[in-house]
């Protein structure tokens, strides 16, 4: 087994390889360019994006297939009006936040539930990541964006179970199949 690294781009690619290795399908998602995701920060206000979120961003920023599906993700979905939503669920809730108007929002849920970086933690290359609920609290949930990245992977071998007890039943698989690579026999 590999080491871990202190380069987080590099803990971010191997997460993403062993995602792939257990069936994911490469090509189910689409990386965003550093333009791309700067326009992102700079629409949420925020100056420094850390090396571990550019790094997510540039794998799967523009598409991220199973990953974080039914979640808005990428530098398109996380707009100045997302954040603003996010700092306002933030606003009415009890929290440790150091720099709350200064976040970074990674994802929005329904328009209830946002994982976050703090504002302080920006300069970090690998920061913890904040699960905001509205009407519930806000919580360090994860101890970097590595953990985050790993934590919010699709379980793609629980996947292909399902896939292939839906083919037995002759079942049609639905449309999130295409993103999960068959099993080598």
């Amino acid at each position: 087994m590999n080491q871990p690294t202190d380069n987080p781009s590099e803990r971010i690619d191997a997460i993403f390889e062993r995602v792939c290795a257990n069936g994911l399908r490469r090509g189910s998602v689409a990386g965003a360019s550093d333009d791309q995701i700067d326009q992102m920060a700079a629409d949420q206000g925020v100056e420094h994006v850390p090396e571990a979120v550019r790094q997510v961003l540039r794998i799967m920023g523009v598409q991220s297939g199973l990953w974080l599906a039914g979640t808005a993700f990428g530098v398109d979905a996380m707009t100045a009006e997302r954040k603003r939503h996010a700092v306002a669920t933030l606003n009415g809730l009890d929290h440790e936040f150091a720099d709350p108007r200064g976040l970074l929002a990674l994802t929005a849920h329904q328009g209830y539930a946002y994982h976050v970086v703090d504002g302080a933690d920006l300069d970090q290359d690998d920061p913890p990541v904040w699960d905001v609920v509205e009407g519930e609290g806000a919580r360090k949930a994860w101890d970097s964006v590595s953990d985050w990245f790993a934590g919010t992977a699709p379980n793609v071998a629980d996947l292909r179970d399902m896939l292939e007890m839906m083919e037995e039943m002759g079942k049609q698989p639905p449309k999130w199949a295409e993103f999960v690579e068959p099993r080598q026999s």
